[in-house]
């Protein structure tokens, strides 16, 4: 038992690991919740998010810091393609994970602090959806 314990681990583990360099974004789901209206792409939407990079951890930015969710369009080629697919779906107070492989991201351009070809890492949480009335989340 011992050893089937020890292998699903590294398993985890190992599925982790190829996750961050596959070619496609790995979506944690954090805090999901039941609405009448999810996210959809022409959305005007409210994110507070925090970026990190996954090679070593070290912050680049956070909309927490500033004390202000990012507003931007979903859908619409306004961001980058990790969040513009894969912040569809979400109830407002929806939280989620999203570990982007470059090819999604910035790709073999540097970005600021953002060294180029990198794998970066954002905890999201939508705040809002304009025109949508933001009825308390309702944990699942």
């Amino acid at each position: 038992m011992r050893l089937l314990s020890l292998s699903l681990a590294l398993l985890a583990t190992t599925t982790s690991l190829v996750s961050a360099d596959s070619d496609s974004v790995t979506v944690d789901i954090v805090r999901s919740s039941e609405c009448e209206r999810r996210t959809q792409a022409g959305d005007q939407v409210q994110v507070h998010y925090r970026g990190t990079l996954a090679a070593d951890g070290s912050q680049f930015d956070a909309s927490y810091d500033r004390g202000a969710p990012f507003t931007f369009t979903v859908g619409k080629g306004q961001v980058i393609k990790g969040w513009d697919d894969n912040l569809l779906g979400m109830c407002i107070g929806d939280k989620r994970k999203l570990t982007i492989p470059p090819k999604f991201g910035y790709g073999d351009r540097a970005m600021g602090p953002i060294p180029a070809g990198s794998t970066l890492i954002f905890e999201t949480e939508l705040m809002g959806i304009a025109g949508v009335k933001g009825d308390p989340p309702h944990e699942l």
